[in-house]
């Protein structure tokens, strides 16, 4: 059930390079870490950006299943992904209002991403001097699989040919036919979030997406996309309340080999959950919230 509230959208600003993204302002998570149910939250980090919302882990009971005999998979989650929505890499240190952590990255093992070096000078660029381009602080959808670990929760619905995701961030949904069907988008057309076509592996959705128009980027450092990504997905329930995600990322035009992060799904402990309404517009170019920092005197970001 989707109500309507009203959404917060501000900045945060580090000491040198301010960053620009949707902190959570929807209701669901009070400054104290209470949820609507009050069920404790589980902040994964926090710094410039603040605590966001984890689910805590509570063992659950063997998979439902759908008349078909897959999975079902439906009802409210939240993502575990590290520190992946601030920085997708390891990083050790701080940076930029980022507290130091870890990302989402699993292979290669050294949790960076494998650039091309034209492509990580092109990365750093972003990072160092263009953080009001980041497209979620635009209210752009995130793409895939940005999406999979933003910070804000979504709801999965099912039936028999379907695989439906329910974002709360930006009104952004994604509908996915699972019965291995082919891709049916020309080439030509590019979209924030792909064409995305399932088919199931025993329990694991298997899930292909091409056609992501390289407007996203993959966190709030300058981790960019291309037209050309590619990406395959793999959903996989281990209980009732945990649902396990791999994504292998592909574009030869910009990286050395592919890659792939892991993560997980955790399901929402509170009965009386509702999803909000995120009032973000696509485009948004609210300057007054975005600033940059120079001299230790904040100004506009362009």
């Amino acid at each position: 059930m989707i109500k309507p509230a009203v959404a917060i959208f501000a900045a945060a600003a580090a000491a040198a390079v301010a960053l620009f993204a949707p902190v959570p302002g929807s209701g669901q998570d009070g400054p104290k870490g209470k949820g609507k149910a009050g069920a404790k939250t589980d902040p994964v980090s926090a710094g410039a950006y603040g605590p966001y919302y984890s689910p805590p882990r509570i063992p659950g009971g063997p998979v439902k299943r759908l008349p078909d005999g897959h999975p079902d998979m439906q009802g409210y989650y939240a993502t575990r992904f590290n520190q992946a929505i601030f920085d997708v890499e390891d990083h050790p240190k701080p940076q930029r209002g980022v507290p130091p952590g870890k990302g989402a990255i699993v292979d290669p093992p050294d949790g960076r991403i494998p650039y091309k070096p034209e492509a990580r000078a092109r990365q750093q660029e972003l990072a160092e001097g263009h953080m009001y381009e980041e497209p979620e602080a635009h209210c752009f959808q995130s793409g895939v699989p940005h999406s999979a670990y933003q910070q804000f929760g979504f709801q999965v619905m099912q039936n028999s040919g379907y695989f439906v995701i329910l974002f709360e961030y930006a009104h952004s949904y994604r509908i996915i036919p699972t019965d291995g069907r082919k891709h049916s988008v020309p080439p030509g057309t590019k979209l924030f979030m792909g064409d995305s076509v399932g088919r199931w592996e025993g329990d694991t959705l298997v899930i292909d997406t091409t056609n992501q128009n390289g407007r996203t980027w993959f966190d709030m450092v300058g981790n960019f996309t291309t037209e050309n990504i590619h990406v395959t997905e793999r959903i996989t329930p281990v209980d009732s309340n945990t649902i396990k995600y791999e994504a292998t990322v592909e574009d030869p035009t910009i990286y050395t080999r592919p890659w792939k992060i892991a993560g997980e799904w955790g399901r929402r402990p509170d009965a009386n959950y509702e999803q909000m309404e995120f009032a973000c517009i696509e485009g948004n170019e609210d300057l007054e919230h975005y600033i940059d920092t120079e001299g230790g005197k904040a100004k506009k970001g362009r």
